[in-house]
Parts: C-alpha cells; structure tokens; sequence
C-alpha cells in the first residue's frame, strides 16, 4: 500500500467565475508571506476547511488563492493601490462591436462613455476606482455586470438592466441591499465582503438561483421566503447565532455559513434536496437536525465542539465528511458512516483520535470504501 498527498480541495461549487467564474470568491487582503510561514500546519489546514464554503464564482483566481473565508484585516490595503489616480474615458478605446467587455484594472473613477456598447452581453469593471453605479441606462442588453472590488457605497441606478442575470458588487463599501426590485432576471448575486448588515429587498428576484453574502455583517437569516428557485446560499463570514427562516427554500442545494456563531443545527428539515452543508468553524456541539436531509453527499461540521458522530446513519449518500478540529474519541462512533458506501473523503485530523497510533489504518478497516483520509489520498 502507497500513499499520495491529496492536491488543495477544490472550492464548493463553481461560485463571480471568478465560481465557477468563478471564480469563487476571494479576499483581496493578503497575509503576508511571513505571516503564513509563521502559521502551523495545522493553522494552515483550518484555513483551506473554512475556505470551501465561499461561492466559487466571486473573485478571480489571484484573489481565490488569498482567501481565507473572509477573515481578513480590514484595516489591511487591498491590493489594487487605491491612491491611484483616475484615467479619463477618453483614453480607453472601446469597441462598438464587442460584446463581452473587460475594463478590469484600468483605473477607471466613474462609469461614463459606455454608450457606444449596445451590443454588450458581459461588462467587467472589476478592479477599479469606481464609486457610484451610474450611466448604465443604455446597456439594456446587458446580461452580466462585474463590479468587483471597488468604492461603491451604494446600489442604484440599475433599474434599466432588466435583461441582467448576474451581478457582483462584491468586496465594496456596500451597507443595505436595496435598488434591485426590477431585476427580476437574475440568477446570480455576489454582494460578498461589503458592509451589510440586514438581507433585505430581495422579494422580487424570484428567479435568484445562487447567492453570495459571505463577510458581511449579517446577524439573522431572513427575507428569503420568495426565493423558491434558489439552489446555493453562501452566509459565511458573518455573525449569524440561529439556522432559521429556511423553510421556503425548496430547491436549496448547497447551504454554507461556516464562521458565524451557531451553536445547534435545526431548521433545515424542509431542505429535503440539501446536497451539501458547510457549518465549520462554528460553536456546534451535538450532530442532530438532519433526519429529512438524506440527499446531503457532504458534511463538513470542521473546527466545531463535537464529541460524538451520532445521528447521521441515514445519510447513505454521503461522500464527504469533514469532521477535523472536534472532540471525537471513540473508534466506535465511525460506525455511524457505515451505511454510507460512498463515502470516499473523511477528515478526522486534530482529533483525540488522531492520537492512535493507528489511527489511518482503522479508519481504512472501518470504511473500506474511503480513498482520502485527512489530506492523503490513499492508493493500495
């Protein structure tokens, strides 16, 4: 038997591809170099478990290799110099004939001049000094808006871009949701890494298929009754106590709100096609509150104060279970994954258990069917 380190995880879903665009989304702080070299393995691990909750299409590939779930220093610069001075529109040549239109980085301070792309599908102006949304009232073909990392204060003047189906205005100076009642096409909204405090006005969008409100500062889940065609919610980041106000969600798929302030797992029992549910870094102590979620194929409870695998026999789907950073100290208590032929990854690190001597060969006897434990793949 041969063992192979296991490549990075991959993010949760392809969520502002810069998700799948996503790509998902990536906080544009940086630590350090010194800063992670100082950090232990184990430090580092923690990092990329809590990371995988965050949609993957917010954020372009740079900034999704700088993330680490939001945690980030506000007081840190960003990496696009904001003491750059604006370039005037007139230097930038556009062409009337393009339709998917990249204006990323170039230092743009305020959105003007665009009136000559009528044929714009996508329009990208990420990366850039902008601090108002304005001047977009002609790009009524507009299916996709960037806006990423800028100086926006608030949403508005959208109302004219009824045929847009996904908009991300994430890592800005966001504080309300507000200005989007005539979008009721979008599918996909990134409001990731603002100042938002309430989710709120967003009862027209009932097309909403994925949204992203990771690092923000949001205590409650509320307001997403109407929503019934959304399929992933990213929450992570923020500081949420209580799973509720979920019932409405029929079609929910994923469900991420790692590194809030939760404490019991309830409220999910109307989610009867959750695939998978991200609650690391938390303050969960009991597994329970899954009976009716039996489609769910990854568990990731990480970083939590767990002592006992219980109640989760049913999940015979599952094929992902990460229960690193807990309390676990009984071999016997892997039994409840028994009935789960597929499971292939299992994370069980930082356990009292991990302590055994042999603890990757009774994790291999105990589920046969595992390929990865921890971060190596096994090969026999």
């Amino acid at each position: 038997m041969s063992v192979l380190i296991a490549k990075q995880r991959p993010l949760v879903s392809d969520v502002s591809t810069s998700l799948h665009r996503i790509g998902w989304a990536v906080v544009r702080t940086v630590y350090s170099t010194a800063n992670m070299a100082s950090r232990s393995v184990g430090e580092l691990q923690e990092m990329e478990v809590d990371r995988r909750g965050e949609s993957e299409e917010s954020g372009d590939d740079e900034t999704r290799r700088r993330s680490i779930n939001g945690d980030v220093d506000p007081n840190q610069p960003p990496n696009t110099s904001k003491e750059e001075s604006p370039v005037d529109m007139d230097t930038i040549t556009l062409d009337p004939e393009e339709e998917d239109v990249d204006l990323v980085h170039c230092r743009i301070g305020k959105i003007e001049g665009l009136e000559v792309l009528q044929k714009a599908k996508t329009l990208s102006l990420r990366q850039n000094l902008i601090k108002k949304i304005e001047n977009l009232d002609s790009l009524c073909s507009l299916r996709e808006l960037d806006l990423y990392d800028n100086q926006i204060r608030k949403l508005e003047n959208l109302h004219h871009l009824t045929e847009l189906e996904q908009l991300d205005v994430s890592f800005n100076l966001l504080r309300k949701v507000e200005g989007l009642e005539q979008l009721t096409r979008v599918k996909k909204l990134f409001l990731l890494h603002n100042k938002i405090s309430s989710i709120a006005n967003l009862e027209q969008l009932t097309d909403l298929e994925m949204l992203e409100l990771g690092s923000n500062r949001i205590r409650v889940i509320e307001n997403l009754d109407t929503l019934s065609s959304l399929q992933s919610l990213f929450l992570g980041t923020n500081k949420i106590t209580t799973l509720q106000n979920l019932d409405g969600l029929h079609n929910l798929t994923v469900l991420s709100i790692q590194s809030n302030r939760i404490t019991k797992i309830e409220g999910l029992q109307n989610l009867g096609n959750l695939r998978e549910l991200y609650l690391s870094h938390n303050g969960i102590e009991v597994i329970e509150g899954l009976e009716n979620n039996k489609k769910l194929t990854t568990l990731d409870i990480a970083a939590n104060r767990v002592k006992k695998i219980e109640n989760i026999s049913h999940l015979t789907d599952l094929q992902e279970f990460w229960m690193n950073d807990n309390q676990i100290d009984n071999w016997s208590d892997l039994d409840e994954l028994k009935n789960a032929k597929s499971l292939e990854t299992v994370y069980l690190e930082r356990n009292p258990l991990q302590k055994d001597p042999q603890y990757r060969r009774k994790i291999m006897l105990a589920l046969p069917s595992v390929r990865q434990i921890d971060a190596t793949f096994i090969r026999f």
